[in-house]
Parts: structure tokens; C-alpha cells; sequence
């Protein structure tokens, strides 16, 4: 029944953007972390979404999901800080702190809060379209 996908659809917009804000808090709580190496160091993790649009040629049932095609690292360098008397500085007295952005991330953050928020409020608007559908018939 295609009155029914936009459950689907609304759906697959919460399970983004519930990715986003995990990836946003993992981000955040790793904002401070520090490495020996540019190699250790936390790298900003950022989700790869695209819209799936099913039955394109069908004009009565043209439905668009999300899909998440993956998780990317940022290939942004790591900051490097001279800090030789902090225990994990390297033999050149250099620590590697985590390339994330916290301004950006508080961002994300509200952004996948409002996105996930709209999905819920598409759900809860067709519930009660379909119910006050169902009570014009009694």
C-alpha cells in the first residue's frame, strides 16, 4: 500500500540521522584525545548518505529513502602540539591532538536533532491523518 511507505520513508530518515548524531558524539567526546603519532590520532568520522529513489518511471508510486553508504574519516592532518613534557610527546617533543571541530560538530549536532525531530513529527502527522481517514467512515 503506498500510503503506508512514508513510514518507511520517515523511517529510514531517523535511522540517518540517529548515525549522525552517534558519529557527532563520538566526535566530540574524542575532541580532546591526544596521540604519539599523526597516525594514531582520532580523525573526525562523518556518515555518507543517498537518497534511493525507487519506481522512478511510476509516477504514482515514486518513494525516496535514505541510504547510508558508509562512514568516511576526515583526511584533515591532526594538530601537532610541542608539548615535551607530556607523557605520550614523541622523541621530538610533539603530541597529536584530534582534528575535530567542535563548532562544527554542536552544528551537526543540532542539525540531526531538528532532521530526526521532522521525521518523527512526518509519522506522528500521517497517524493521525490515517485515524481521522478511518473515523470519517463510522
Amino acid at each position: 500500500m503506498a500510503a503506508l511507505s512514508i513510514f518507511d520513508i520517515a523511517g529510514s530518515g531517523m535511522n540517518a540521522q540517529s548515525l549522525r548524531l552517534n558519529l557527532v558524539a563520538s566526535n566530540i567526546s574524542n575532541a580532546n584525545s591526544v596521540s604519539s603519532s599523526a597516525a594514531e590520532a582520532y580523525k573526525s568520522r562523518q556518515p555518507v548518505f543517498a537518497a534511493e529513489l525507487n519506481n522512478a518511471m511510476n509516477k504514482h508510486n515514486a518513494t525516496s529513502k535514505v541510504n547510508v553508504l558508509g562512514v568516511v574519516e576526515s583526511q584533515e592532518a591532526p594538530i601537532m602540539e610541542y608539548s615535551p613534557s607530556h607523557p605520550m610527546a614523541d622523541k621530538d617533543g610533539y603530541i597529536f591532538k584530534s582534528n575535530v571541530n567542535t563548532v562544527e560538530e554542536m552544528a551537526n549536532m543540532m542539525s540531526a536533532s531538528r532532521s530526526y525531530q521532522n521525521n518523527v513529527e512526518v509519522l506522528n502527522t500521517a497517524k493521525q491523518m490515517m485515524l481521522q481517514t478511518l473515523k470519517m467512515g463510522q
